[in-house]
């Protein structure tokens, strides 16, 4: 199921806030994680339902897949 573009690009931001908060790193930072993130492909390709979960859940799902990422941020 494809998405509205405006909002998806409005789960976008919300994803990237959450994470930002979540992981006390800047907006910058986040924005990079997300986006080369699992989750943003599967979104942006409509590939499943993924933008009707919560924002703090996929936050958690990145986190989650991005450890080894993370480890060079802090």
């Amino acid at each position: 199921m494809k998405a509205d573009k405006t909002l998806l690009q409005l789960k976008y931001v919300n994803v990237i806030e959450t994470l930002a908060k979540k992981l006390q790193i800047p907006l910058r930072d986040a924005m990079t994680l997300f986006y080369s993130s699992f989750i943003y492909n599967e979104m942006a390709g409509g590939i499943s339902d993924t933008h009707c979960r919560s924002d703090v859940n996929l936050a958690d799902e990145i986190i989650t897949g991005n450890k080894k990422t993370l480890l060079t941020l802090n």
